[in-house]
């Protein structure tokens, strides 16, 4: 039997991106944002969910990516306290997708290729497509796309670049 892992497949910038599914802990529509003063670019701001305070944090800044103009389609996708070293983190993402279940072999661990800049918070790359074209993994995005996604290592991108002490 193939071993599955779960991920949330989302949009930024027009292109296709997932993370594990343990780290999140809800997916909610984009809310107003109260902008903290002086906060670095990749903190949005705050808000208040259901009593707690959370951090949002703009995941295409982090990380370098071009994200397209704000639109409604924009969720905050909440993660585990645990994801983020206890705090409360929200990452706000172009649009979330789904949530698929991928075969092991279907993804390409990276090795030492994208080590510099941005390439060392991607965990692997998810293979939608055979080499014959065939879809191997039905998304409702990924048929007309490259049949790539990009897996983010989430944690380790909160944990190098992230000060979760503005709590």
């Amino acid at each position: 039997m193939t071993d599955i892992v779960d991920v949330v497949e989302f949009e930024i910038g027009g292109e296709l991106y997932a993370m594990d599914i343990q780290l999140a802990r809800e997916i909610v529509e984009m809310i107003p944002i109260t902008p903290l003063p002086r906060a670095p670019e990749y903190i949005s701001g705050i808000i208040n969910l259901r009593g707690e305070i959370t951090t949002v944090l703009t995941i295409s800044e982090l990380i370098g990516i071009r994200k397209k103009k704000e639109d409604n389609t924009q969720k905050i996708i909440i993660l585990v306290p645990e994801a983020s070293g206890g705090s409360n983190v929200g990452i706000i993402v172009d649009d979330v997708l789904s949530v698929i279940q991928v075969p092991v072999d279907s993804i390409e661990q990276i090795e030492g290729t994208m080590s510099t800049g941005g390439g060392h918070y991607i965990k692997g790359i998810i293979k939608t497509r055979s080499e014959s074209g065939e879809v191997l993994k039905k998304s409702r995005e990924s048929d007309e796309r490259s049949g790539l996604i990009l897996w983010l290592d989430i944690e380790k991108i909160l944990h190098d670049l992230v000060d979760l002490s503005v709590k």
